[in-house]
């Protein structure tokens, strides 16, 4: 059988995240969402998505395949109840469709021919930016739950503080130097040959991913999902850095998200509470307003390639799009569009060459390339979000 993770309806609504990227390779809990269904699934997935992101995520359709919505993550009665789809049947859940049976020779599919299938079981689905890290808790322990199972630990090293021995998951080549591990209030998952720095504080669900650093005297609480190839220091509470992106100094961050290859400059602090304690409304790209979140806490949300300079103040509720470079004393704005250079002083256009020309540099200090591809995304991206840059 064969796979297909498609973006759904809520694209727009985990803006600016998936401008970048389908909505399965967000990053959740420990794994991306395509790695749980393809995990769970035991097969490669491939993917639906915008047009301009088809080169790099291209879709691959066979005889028969099954269609997943990815904005919902895999559980194990979802996947048996996906796995037994036959021919003109579809899985909803609130009638909303999670995954139906397609064939290549099917010129359309009109729902309305389908047999429907009411999944009654719980099940988690991202349908805003701040699902991210208000579902974290629950996904990570999902997560722990899934990689772990069957496995063994390395050993806690000598020296290390810790709580809750069983849910500690420690895998190869990771160094932990004098630090406290708490998993009393849930799991904690180091990545393979990760480094925690020696007086780091963390308290579970917490997930360190591969080759990423907690530098000296960090402290995280939980829910927190340091993606692979990070680096953390300071406060950290209740966030997601998805991959490459780097909070490496003192500061906090709190119910925030960072995309990929983002940066935040030492003494970087964001707020996550509004001093009225009402809730915190947030940009949305899908209704070109601030919307209600529903939330009392609610922090930072920063596209991929973004990067902001030392003592940066973000208020609560700030959205940052792709590749914005903030500066200067003072809080910004709280919507932020992408290719935008500046700060509470004022905003000009980040030129896309320029933006090109840093993730070129950024990517190299990794061994890596910024090719074509990737270029070819910015450019779309920097077109597709001129309307918002009204800086007059």
């Amino acid at each position: 059988m064969n796979y297909i993770l498609y973006d759904g309806s809520v694209r727009n609504a985990l803006l600016p995240f998936t401008y970048t990227k389908p909505v399965a390779d967000l990053r959740i809990g420990i794994l991306t969402i395509r790695q749980k269904w393809e995990k769970h699934l035991g097969f490669t997935t491939t993917t639906l998505t915008e047009e301009y992101l088809e080169e790099k995520y291209p879709m691959v359709e066979m005889a028969k395949n099954v269609m997943i919505n990815a904005s919902f993550l895999p559980t194990n009665s979802l996947v048996e109840t996906i796995r037994e789809l036959k021919e003109n049947q579809a899985v909803y859940k609130n009638n909303e469709v999670i995954a139906f049976f397609t064939t290549e020779n099917q010129e359309e599919v009109n729902f309305e021919d389908y047999e429907k299938i009411d999944f009654k079981d719980e099940i988690l689905q991202i349908s805003n930016t701040w699902d991210l890290f208000s579902l974290n808790d629950t996904a990570i322990r999902l997560d722990f739950d899934l990689i772990t199972e069957g496995r063994d630990s390395q050993p806690i090293p000598k020296g290390v503080n810790y709580l809750n021995k069983e849910d500690i998951f420690i895998e190869e080549g990771a160094e932990i130097l004098f630090a406290t591990l708490n998993a009393s209030t849930g799991p904690i998952y180091i990545g393979k040959d990760a480094l925690i720095m020696e007086d780091s504080a963390i308290r579970g669900p917490f997930s360190l991913g591969s080759d990423s650093v907690v530098k000296m005297g960090a402290k995280i609480y939980g829910a927190t999902t340091v993606g692979p190839n990070c680096t953390v220091g300071g406060e950290i509470k209740n966030s997601i850095l998805m991959a490459f992106s780097n909070k490496g100094h003192e500061g906090y961050l709190g119910n925030s998200v960072l995309g990929e290859w983002c940066n935040l400059g030492a003494g970087t602090n964001n707020s996550n509470l509004k001093n009225n304690y009402a809730e915190v409304k947030l940009w949305s790209y899908e209704t070109e307003r601030f919307t209600k979140t529903g939330l009392q806490f609610c922090g930072l949300m920063m596209g991929d390639h973004s990067k902001c300079a030392i003592n940066t103040m973000f208020n609560t509720g700030t959205v940052v799009g792709v590749s914005a470079n903030i500066y200067g004393s003072n809080f910004p704005r709280n919507f932020i569009p992408s290719f935008s250079w500046g700060g509470a002083a004022g905003f000009s256009e980040y030129q896309v060459s320029k933006a090109i020309e840093t993730a070129s540099l950024v990517f190299a200090r990794k061994g890596l390339e910024f090719d074509e591809q990737g270029k070819r995304i910015l450019n779309h991206i920097f077109e597709d979000t001129s309307k918002y840059r009204n800086f007059k």
